[in-house]
Formats: C-alpha cells, sequence, structure tokens
C-alpha cells in the first residue's frame, strides 16, 4: 500500500518525535524517516512523506521504502498531499482541509492519531482497547443531519471505518527508537 504522510502534522502530534524536532527540524525529520524505514521494512508498504519546503521544493530519499518530497515555495504541503491522493493510497492527516481532499478524491484517509496509535499498539496494555483508534481528532467535526432510522448491523463499523481499520490492519506495530 503507498502512504501518503503529512510530515509536521505527523511529528507534532507524537512527543517523541517532537522532542527531535525541538533539536532541529532535521533532526524531527529524520526520526520520522527513521520511524518511517522500519515500519516499511515491517510492512512491504512505501511511504511518501509530505514537507512544506522553500524555494524550488524537491524530492529525496529518506531510507528503505521511504521517499521524502518537499513541496516549493508557492505551494503547500498541503496542496501536494492533495494533489497526490488522487493517485491512490492512505492520506496521513489531521488536517480537516488535507482529509477532505483526499476523501474527495477517493483516497483512504487515515487522522494523524490512528496512525500513531496503530505503530504504539504494541506498547498497550492489555486492558486498554483499540477504540481510541478511531477518535482522537482535535477539530470538533460537523455533525451529519439525522436521515431517518439507520438500518443494518448497530455493531458493525460504517464501510468508511472498515476502510481505514484494512489499511491500518497492514501496518505492524514498532517501537519508536526515540522513545524513553
Amino acid at each position: 500500500m503507498r502512504w501518503l504522510v503529512d510530515g509536521y502534522n505527523v511529528i507534532r502530534r507524537a512527543p517523541e518525535l517532537e522532542s527531535r524536532e525541538q533539536e532541529s527540524l532535521e533532526a524531527g525529520r529524520q526520526a520520522l524517516c527513521d520511524l518511517l524505514v522500519r515500519v516499511a521494512r515491517a510492512s512491504a508498504d512505501t511511504f511518501t512523506v509530505v514537507f512544506d519546503g522553500a524555494q524550488a521544493g524537491g524530492r529525496s530519499g529518506g531510507g528503505s521504502g521511504v521517499t521524502v518530497i518537499f513541496s516549493r515555495a508557492r505551494e503547500s504541503a498541503d496542496g501536494v498531499l492533495a494533489r497526490m491522493a488522487r493517485e491512490g493510497g492512505a492520506v496521513v492527516s489531521n488536517d480537516r482541509e488535507v482529509r477532505r481532499a483526499a476523501e474527495r478524491a477517493g483516497a483512504t484517509v487515515v487522522t494523524t492519531d490512528q496512525f500513531l496509535a496503530r505503530l504504539n499498539q504494541a506498547h498497550r496494555l492489555p486492558s486498554e482497547a483499540p477504540a481510541d483508534l478511531m477518535d482522537g481528532d482535535d477539530e470538533e467535526e460537523e455533525e451529519e443531519p439525522s436521515r431517518g432510522p439507520r438500518k443494518g448491523n448497530p455493531r458493525r463499523l460504517s464501510k468508511k471505518d472498515r476502510v481505514v481499520q484494512r489499511a491500518l490492519g497492514r501496518l505492524r506495530p514498532v517501537r519508536h527508537p526515540y522513545a524513553q
């Protein structure tokens, strides 16, 4: 599977990555790439990490299975992610506009919190339920108007949520190399 990752969004939601970013932007970016290389090896998926760039932008290797893209000065990383989502894959971001653009493009949308929760799942206590994979979005969502009584199994996840769970299920939990 192809994963499109909103780089700074993920770094700033994971304390161990954010602490590396405090050292320098490059250290934060490298820590994220190191983590994704480990995930790519375990899952055989590919990851494209998009960061806001300067001037001409560019592309570089982030390690085995990881590609890093820097947006051009006149285009944000959000715009690059939205454009790349049209080619398919799963988009990882908590940014509402990025998620909406990815959904319109037909890509699978995974929040940063869901993604990080899956990667950290190896460290959960047995009593902790994985239900928190479905929540964690900081931004308030608009409630959809009621369309009458719902049909079907009330315990079954929506089709969209099942697609997200399948995508997350491909990832193997990993230990963050920078975790204390």
